[in-house]
């Protein structure tokens, strides 16, 4: 009797790295083309879900690493992370 199969970690508790990572399984998984109809669709969802959250991800960590300021002379820079 075989073990029934882990449900895959909430997209929302993964970091970056993991969730990059379950990304390009979904893709390659999908691009070899031998899984089943419903569980492409499902995949299909997973990835774009992993996708978001990793979009999201990079998105807030350009914003703490760059926060862009502009001077009364119209000078563009970066401010301080908060805490620095």
């Amino acid at each position: 009797m075989t073990k029934p199969a882990t449900p895959p970690t909430p997209v929302e508790k993964l970091t970056y790295e993991q969730a990059l990572t379950a990304l390009e399984e979904v893709v390659t998984r999908l691009e070899r083309g031998d899984v089943p109809l419903d569980e492409s669709i499902g995949l299909y969802e997973r990835g774009a879900a992993l996708k978001a959250r990793c979009e999201a991800m990079l998105s807030e960590a350009e914003m703490k690493v760059a926060q862009i300021t502009k001077s009364a002379d119209g000078a563009l820079g970066t401010a301080p992370l908060p805490g620095a």
